[in-house]
């Protein structure tokens, strides 16, 4: 068994009393890492508590001093970025690069965070009536809570945390049970930054800890990334206990071939986006909807890159691919791939029971296609979050946005075209709230929000940039008048 990790509150490292703990696996080498406690609700009142207490100072410190921090934590995160990915990578199993790229957009949102004196400024109307004035002024909420996923260790608790921060509040952070290394790397970082103790709290746990944070009286905000059930669950107790909550769920994320695309290009990019995080990424291609002649190209060339795509451990040099998260997501993904062929899908491309040489224990399930299958199946409604892609054909655009119109999901939508015409009409009927043209992975900047439609997103205020801000503040409308004490005099 590695270390036992702590929870880190109120500026200390502090040991759980949790009386359970799990193994942190990598996923390639089944090496245990470390072992994470599942701390008691107690220990997350000890946090909701200093961050309560903290909070009354933080939030009169100048959002000019309060961003000081921020541009410390930046630096330290550029500094400490190799360190950073390789942990992700031997925890959540991506490889290097990817483990890299997720970084980047973690200091990408700390930088726009940055910016938080201007983004967080009111607006004010001189005499509304003869001698009244009015202002809008916007103040932090108090505590918020972050419940992080294991497929972006790194980067999702930034979709929060630094406009929370930024913006006056307090924070509670619940990373993932399964991969919470790279929080402590940065919880260690941020404590190097000077942050005053209380502003950010780590406590590590797993149902017990999310459903104290649903429930604490002190806690304002939920901030929630994962799968739909798991959604809707935390929305639904977050909003019955008068909490704001941001919570977004799964995907099936649909792409449309048209037969004017680059096939080329199109085959690239799809290949990163289906099988790139071994699939499990919120904006991984699900389904590639073939339209018209492009059945036929389409079909042979992401066959062709499935096949050869480079798959095992992370860290070694050439990898394209690494495992998927758990033993139990392996035969779940496996599972469904045969579900698939029950329902008469054709296993064009066979993923399972796959086996690295020097990593034959990994939970490995290589690039697999599905081909011709029924939307009306249960794998073409299934998020799988896996590196499976299912292909289906139609005739034309109508009836492939009409589809994608038609599933409960709304994450992502893309269309590869030549056409600018089809480009429009594609972005302006698709329902999903984060568009791709000749983009296989719709990923937002940072300075937009990271939207979401459907049952893809609970709530009203997404991740990043200006929402983010929105999210973690508070509007205060004052009105205004004042004698004019001149006259007397």
């Amino acid at each position: 068994m590695g270390a036992v990790l702590r929870n880190y509150i109120n500026g200390e490292w502090v040991a759980s009393s949790a009386t359970e703990h799990l193994n942190v696996i990598n996923p390639a080498t089944t090496a245990v890492l470390a072992s994470v406690p599942l701390s008691s609700a107690a220990e997350l009142d000890q946090a909701a508590q200093a961050a309560a207490a903290t909070f009354a100072i933080w939030r009169r410190t100048p959002a000019t001093d309060r961003i000081q921090y921020l541009f410390k934590l930046k630096a330290l995160l550029e500094e400490h970025l190799d360190d950073l990915a390789r942990t992700i990578t031997q925890e959540c199993g991506k490889t290097l690069a990817e483990s890299k790229g997720e970084m980047r957009r973690a200091i990408e949102n700390v930088e726009v965070a940055c910016g938080i004196p201007l983004m967080m400024q009111g607006y004010n109307s001189e005499d509304i009536a003869r001698g009244i004035d009015e202002i809008m002024i916007r103040q932090p909420l108090g505590v918020t809570a972050i419940i992080a996923p294991f497929n972006f260790p790194g980067m999702i608790p930034f979709w929060f945390m630094p406009y929370a921060i930024a913006c006056g509040n307090t924070t509670i952070i619940k990373p993932s049970e399964r991969v919470p290394l790279t929080m402590q790397t940065v919880m260690h970082l941020l404590a190097q930054t000077g942050l005053p103790a209380g502003v950010v709290n780590l406590v590590n746990g797993n149902k017990t800890v999310v459903d104290a944070m649903l429930d604490h009286p002190l806690i304002r905000a939920v901030s929630f990334v994962g799968s739909t059930p798991v959604a809707r669950y935390v929305y639904s107790r977050a909003a019955a206990n008068g909490k704001r909550a941001q919570c977004q769920g799964g995907a099936k994320n649909p792409v449309i071939v048209l037969p004017d695309a680059d096939i080329a290009m199109t085959t690239r990019i799809m290949a990163d986006s289906a099988f790139g995080c071994a699939g499990q990424r919120c904006l991984a291609a699900s389904i590639a909807l073939t339209v018209g002649e492009a059945r036929h190209t389409f079909t042979d060339a992401i066959a062709d890159v499935a096949r050869s795509r480079v798959v095992g451990y992370g860290l070694d040099d050439g990898v394209q691919m690494g495992p998927v998260i758990t033993a139990q997501s392996q035969s779940r993904i496996e599972g469904l791939i045969q579900k698939g062929a029950d329902e008469g899908a054709t296993v064009l491309v066979d993923g399972r029971q796959s086996k690295i040489p020097s990593y034959e224990q990994g939970y490995f399930v290589r690039p697999t296609i599905l081909q011709n299958v029924d939307p009306a199946s249960e794998i073409a409604r299934t998020e799988i979050f896996g590196p499976v892609l299912s292909l289906m054909h139609l005739e034309t655009i109508d009836e492939a946005i009409a589809l994608i119109n038609s599933g409960q999901y709304g994450n992502m939508a893309c269309l590869f075209t030549s056409s600018g015409a089809a480009a429009r009409k594609f972005r302006y009927e698709a329902e999903a709230g984060n568009i791709g043209i000749n983009i296989g992975v719709a990923a937002p900047m940072a300075f937009f929000p990271f939207s979401g439609w459907k049952d893809s997103f609970f709530g009203d205020l997404h991740g990043q940039g200006h929402q983010a801000v929105e999210f973690f503040t508070q509007t205060k409308v004052v009105v205004e008048r004042w004698q004019d004490w001149s006259r007397q005099f």
